[in-house]
């Protein structure tokens, strides 16, 4: 059953297509959910307004996702999207999660509350150059969190472990989608794992598939957009 699905792009709904994959059939997840960026009491991105995020992109690409879902509806929904990866984690499997904290209504957002009860093994940083803070209430963020959520048997390759837990990588710009992960940040941890078959359950622009492809690992990829799927099978056919 798991067979049909390697090695490709499917579109839909995270929760509905992960409901369709065996127990204990995935090595390795690596993903960075939509962030609710257009729910903010900030001045940014409700409009599409700054940097990649002009011209709309992200309503665009999101057609059937507002990213603007009341916040007790995003962490049930985050926390539901977890449950549902962690049933499809082998026993040495791990989730690599990728988030952002934010500020809203002058208080952090730090995600515990998507998080909390799951087993966070490590935060690791991941320090980006550049950025645009809208608010003059904070400095501008130039970092986002990786939350490593491991099952009990999960563990690294053979001197992975002397990286930090810190890492900067540059963003990726040359690519049309509005949040891509670095192709090198990725790479970095596929390389670091034992995984056999990775899971991206919002693939967007298709780095984790490309990541996977470069280190000899198979994938699968979901997206409930389909012009982003169409451009994660572009970009891959051009690796």
């Amino acid at each position: 059953m798991i067979n049909e699905y390697i090695n490709k792009f499917i579109c839909g709904d995270a929760i509905g297509i992960m409901k369709h994959l065996p127990d204990e059939s995935i090595d390795v997840i690596i993903t960075s959910p939509p962030y609710n960026l257009k729910n903010s009491t900030g001045n940014g991105m409700k409009d599409g307004r700054g940097g990649k995020w002009s011209n709309a992109q992200l309503i665009n690409g999101y057609d059937k996702h507002a990213d603007s879902m009341p916040y007790d509806e995003y962490v049930k929904w985050q926390r539901e999207c977890l449950s549902e990866m962690m049933r499809l984690l082998k026993n040495d499997g791990a989730i690599f999660y990728n988030h952002k904290w934010r500020v809203q209504g002058g208080l952090l957002q730090d995600r515990h509350d998507i998080v909390s009860g799951f087993p966070v093994r490590q935060i690791i940083i991941w320090r980006r150059k550049g950025g645009i803070n809208f608010n003059k209430g904070y400095f501008l963020p130039t970092y986002e969190v990786i939350y490593l959520i491991a099952k009990p048997k999960f563990t690294l390759v053979s001197k992975a472990n002397s990286y930090g837990d810190v890492w900067e990588f540059m963003q990726e710009m040359n690519n049309p989608h509005p949040a891509p992960f670095p192709v090198d940040l990725i790479e970095r941890i596929v390389s670091s794992t034992h995984a056999k078959l990775i899971l991206d359950p919002f693939m967007g622009s298709g780095t984790t598939a490309i990541a996977a492809r470069n280190q000899g690992r198979n994938f699968i990829g979901i997206d409930i957009s389909e012009e982003y799927c169409k451009m994660a099978q572009k970009r891959l056919s051009e690796v």
